[in-house]
């Protein structure tokens, strides 16, 4: 995958979190600017995503840390780079679920 092919990729992926979190019933504002996802719950706490086009990765940043996600096309699937390899989705749904202190479902996994 080339740079174009990868800024494209996260691109659509920056927007199809936020439609997800347009459809699902968590309390969650969200704001993008210049391709940076800022998620804000309740409590104040934050997610934050980035496009990191130069290493290919879509980065979040939560309270439980940093976390590097590079595209699988076998899978067609976001992963960690971390040794679990878990899901952008899975992840996302279960760091939103320890910000806000309640189930938070974004994506269906």
């Amino acid at each position: 995958m080339n740079e174009s092919e990868f800024i494209d990729l996260a691109d659509e992926t920056i927007e199809a979190i936020q439609d997800a979190l347009d459809e699902c019933d968590a309390d969650i504002d969200y704001d993008e600017i210049n391709g940076v996802l800022t998620l804000e719950f309740e409590n104040g706490s934050q997610i934050i995503f980035s496009n990191q086009a130069p290493a290919k990765q879509l980065w979040m940043a939560a309270k439980a840390g940093g976390f590097h996600f590079d595209y699988d096309e076998a899978s067609q699937r976001w992963l960690c780079d971390s040794g679990d390899n878990e899901d952008l989705h899975a992840m996302l749904n279960r760091l939103s679920s320890e910000q806000a202190g309640e189930s938070v479902v974004i994506f269906s996994v």
